[in-house]
């Protein structure tokens, strides 16, 4: 997966096939890209997508072989990558997907084969938050946390199903919602998105 540093000028992409995590500088006026120096960056084994936080100083890597994350803090000039104290952080069975609130406090991953977890950004570490690991439906493979903060939302692609999760605010816990799942729409939902204002949810089925 690409994600984009929140100031627009730092691409990173995710290689499950070598390992690693390559590093790009945008050009502001056409877009092409450069590689940075010292890119590509180590990650675990098979990092399956990449996440910035909202502050744009750090980034975490979903490793879905090694059942890890991988922490790195972002150089803000030079959008170098740093690995963070403590990292790898572990997590479920295979970890596809992480989300962050947009305060920036908390991150939530799906784990394709098992749950989903919930973690405190505490300075550079990810503490597991209480309560967790939150059951899900079957494959949990992508996950979204809405521009106000208040839900998170995980497409479960064998379930063919949409959870939801309310977060709550001062420790960043999970309830589901009552009325959860929601059907996805179609067959094998694979990527979820919010609007950013956070009118719409937008399912990919990889299936239909």
């Amino acid at each position: 997966s690409l994600a984009a540093a929140p100031s627009g000028r730092f691409l990173y992409s995710a290689n499950g096939a070598s390992n690693d995590v390559s590093a790009y500088r945008i050009d502001q006026a056409t877009g092409a890209l450069d590689a940075l120096a010292g890119s590509p960056y180590t990650a675990g084994n098979h990092p399956e997508s990449v996440t910035i936080s909202p502050s744009g100083e750090l980034a975490y890597v979903c490793n879905g072989f090694g059942g890890d994350i991988s922490g790195y803090r972002i150089h803000g000039e030079s959008g170098a990558l740093t690995v963070l104290p403590g990292s790898p952080f572990p997590t479920g069975e295979k970890p596809l997907a992480l989300a962050i609130a947009p305060s920036g406090r908390f991150a939530y991953v799906a784990n394709r084969r098992s749950d989903v977890r919930a973690y405190r950004i505490e300075g550079e570490l990810l503490a597991p938050v209480a309560g967790s690991p939150y059951a899900a439906g079957k494959g949990p493979t992508a996950i979204a946390v809405e521009p106000s903060g208040r839900y998170v939302y995980v497409a479960n692609f064998k379930s063919d199903d949409i959870g939801a999760y309310r977060i709550d605010q001062d420790g960043g816990a999970l309830a589901p919602v009552r009325a959860a799942p929601f059907w996805s729409g179609g067959k094998v939902p694979i990527g979820i998105a919010a609007d950013p204002l956070g009118e719409f949810l937008f399912v990919t089925n990889g299936e239909s």
